[in-house]
């Protein structure tokens, strides 16, 4: 199966890396419109929407995700739309509705991305109860649960541990079932996704750090099929030093204390699961600039040592690379242009050295 390529909107303001260098890069709606154009046309397959309703790492201004991806679904033509949700602040029936509307909008284009929650701001703020941190990925497995449950029935009667419904119905249902795209390091986060999710996200991390993380899930998923997604921040220039003198110059001018902020909410967040990390246990000051440690992917240098670096993702069991970049706009065109027909003839070679052997 060939690789299939993601991207992260830029729906909150300040871009995809947390630092005051100059990027070329919008969170308006005309801009993410944009974006999403040139990428179907470049060859992409999904885009990621993010959810934030507070300002939290310097992304002043959020765009709420379920909202554009409706508007998104009516501006584009091929691409897939992934929407975060965070379940302990919308209702599963809400959501499964909005879901259901958006794919009727983009002719069967939506999927979901679960989002356990690791920003306690955001529910103390809206007077809503912050809960364990394995609670919050079971209250997720019953949120996603439901979701499937009103997408598949008549009507849905289900009475879980944090969500009820009685003879609930859904018309009209989804052109087709959405996928469903999950996240998360921890124990509890693994076992999930192996239970119940189409697609877990990895952060960036190392090609020997994303095997093992592969495996873990696999095995909890006990043959059930499931893919794979990784965030890499992707940093293409003519020479290696030229990219990694970017990458450079993104650190030296991070936000410190955004940076910082960032890194009290999400290791708070972590240290509250039973073995005591999370999703960034071990991401240092600089992998927390790219705030999913897109960094540590190592999609940074030349056209051609990017894409063979995506291919050995790909020998480890990656299915989806999800990228971010610095300037949006002619970026995405790049990687599309350059990057992905490499990737494709790279992974032509080895369909046909396979076949050899």
């Amino acid at each position: 199966m060939s690789l299939q390529f993601a991207y992260w909107a830029p729906n909150v303001s300040g871009g995809l890396v947390i630092s005051n260098i100059p990027q070329k890069t919008e969170w308006s709606f005309e801009a993410n419109s944009r974006y999403a154009q040139i990428a179907e046309q470049v060859g992409f397959d999904y885009v990621l929407l993010q959810t934030r309703f507070f300002a939290s790492y310097g992304a002043e201004n959020q765009l709420e995700a379920a909202t554009l991806a409706s508007a998104l679904a009516a501006t584009t033509k091929k691409i897939n739309i992934i929407t975060a949700v965070l379940p302990g602040l919308w209702h599963p029936g809400v959501f499964a509705k909005i879901i259901s509307t958006i794919d009727h909008i983009s002719s069967g284009r939506v999927s979901v991305n679960v989002v356990s929650g690791w920003f306690k701001g955001e529910f103390n703020g809206y007077g809503e109860p912050w809960l364990d941190h394995d609670e919050r990925y079971r209250r997720s497995e019953e949120f996603i649960n439901v979701l499937r449950e009103l997408w598949k029935n008549e009507t849905t009667t289900f009475k879980g541990d944090f969500y009820r419904l009685n003879d609930a119905p859904l018309k009209p249902k989804p052109l087709q079932p959405p996928k469903v795209f999950q996240g998360g390091n921890s124990k509890a986060a693994r076992e999930m996704a192996g239970r119940v999710s189409d697609v877990y996200f990895m952060n960036g991390n190392s090609i020997e750090n994303l095997k093992n993380q592969i495996e873990d899930v696999k095995a909890n998923a006990n043959g059930r099929d499931i893919q794979f997604g990784v965030n890499g921040f992707v940093i293409v220039r003519e020479t290696e030093e030229k990219a990694k003198q970017v990458l450079k110059e993104i650190v030296l001018q991070a936000d410190k204390e955004a940076v910082e902020g960032f890194e009290s909410q999400v290791k708070f967040a972590g240290k509250a699961s039973p073995q005591g990390e999370g999703m960034w246990a071990n991401s240092s000051f600089e992998n927390l600039v790219q705030y999913n440690d897109g960094f540590r992917t190592g999609l940074i240098g030349t056209a051609e040592q990017v894409a063979n670096q995506i291919i050995e993702l790909k020998k480890i069991g990656v299915d989806i690379i999800l990228t971010g970049f610095l300037h949006y706009e002619e970026e995405i065109k790049t990687f599309g242009e350059t990057i992905i027909p490499l990737v494709r003839q790279k992974e032509q070679e080895l369909k046909e050295k396979a076949g050899a052997l």
